[in-house]
């Protein structure tokens, strides 16, 4: 593991019957969840749902902190849609991911450097880096 100079935030749930008709809840009390399998007619998310909100908010934060010191304004319409994929191969389960981002508004050239600079710095984007295809595109 990493050394840390100081955890800031730790998250806790607890899940009980899994992507099944499962249902996760924060320690919290704010978060509180259904769970079903991709595909199923049970009311609920799925953990790829959850990954793919999580990880689009965490990196419109990273884009951000991007904007902030590069001293530009990111347009208020911007946008994120994330695609997580669960696939199977040789029986064995997988993700991929894509990030399509839209900042309407900016050179391109800009754009891009704000999408460089938040790939690098997301903890989300840092975690599955050399772990699963990701492809992040400016829209």
């Amino acid at each position: 593991m990493t050394q840390q100079e100081k955890v800031l935030y730790t998250a806790k749930t607890h899940t009980t019957g899994g992507r099944e008709n499962g249902e996760s809840r924060s320690s919290d009390g704010r978060l509180v969840i259904k769970l079903s399998s991709p595909g199923t007619p049970s009311t609920g998310t799925n953990p790829e749902q959850l990954f793919a909100a999580g990880w689009s908010a965490c990196f419109e934060g990273a884009m951000g902190l991007a904007a902030r010191k590069m001293k530009i304004t990111l347009p208020a319409d911007m946008a994120i849609d994330a695609e997580v994929d669960l696939c199977l191969t040789d029986g064995a389960y997988f993700l991929q991911a894509r990030l399509n981002v839209s900042l309407p508004g900016l050179e391109s050239d800009v754009a891009q450097a704000v999408v460089d600079a938040a790939h690098q710095t997301c903890p989300y984007s840092k975690a599955t880096r050399g772990n699963i295809e990701v492809a992040v595109s400016l829209v």
